[in-house]
């Protein structure tokens, strides 16, 4: 059934329950540096952007006839979908664990680690297992809760990883594990 007017707060909790029946796991573990880009992405929405897009929007509004000020349906959509990743921040940040220290045992592969893993043809490949709110694929950060993540963890140097990828099964050695920022 299609959706017509409603609520966006309706749409979010649906969205939620339909993760939480996929069984998608989403992780609250974050680096420091994790949480204080959103921590700070957090309050530059809230302090400074919302209050722009409020003044920008009452200004549209003023401007009279709203079904066709342009300005006025755009400040709308922008001050709806700033609201949105405002409350999700102010949602997520709570319960978000910082994890700001090495495991015990550093020999091995935890949240937090930077692996360097060789694959079958020798081609190096460095990643950092870090939080969901953190995924990044340029610097390499890969989600804990990513099939390559969970492969790798508790594994050490020199253990050999099989994984199943779109261009079929691939074997990758673990070549160093390190845990320094």
């Amino acid at each position: 059934m299609a959706r017509g007017w409603g609520r966006e707060a309706d749409f979010a909790a649906d969205n939620e329950d339909q993760i939480a029946r996929a069984g998608i796991a989403r992780s609250a573990y974050i680096t420091r540096a994790g949480y204080e880009r959103l921590r700070a992405e957090y309050q530059q929405l809230w302090g400074v952007r919302r209050p722009e897009v409020v003044r920008a929007l009452a200004a549209a509004a003023a401007e009279g006839d709203r079904s066709e000020n342009a300005e006025y349906i755009y400040r709308k959509k922008e001050l709806r979908e700033l609201d949105r990743r405002v409350r999700y921040l102010q949602q997520r940040l709570p319960e978000l664990k910082v994890v700001d220290r090495p495991p015990a045992d550093a020999s091995r592969i935890f949240f937090g680690a930077r692996v360097e893993l060789r694959d079958s043809e020798n081609a190096p490949r460095r990643y950092r297992i870090v939080g969901a709110d953190e995924i990044d694929f340029e610097p390499g950060y890969i989600s804990v809760d990513s099939p390559m993540a969970r492969a790798l963890l508790k594994k050490k140097t020199g253990d050999v990883i099989a994984l199943k990828l779109p261009v079929g099964e691939r074997e990758f050695e673990v070549v160093s594990v390190a845990y320094s920022e």
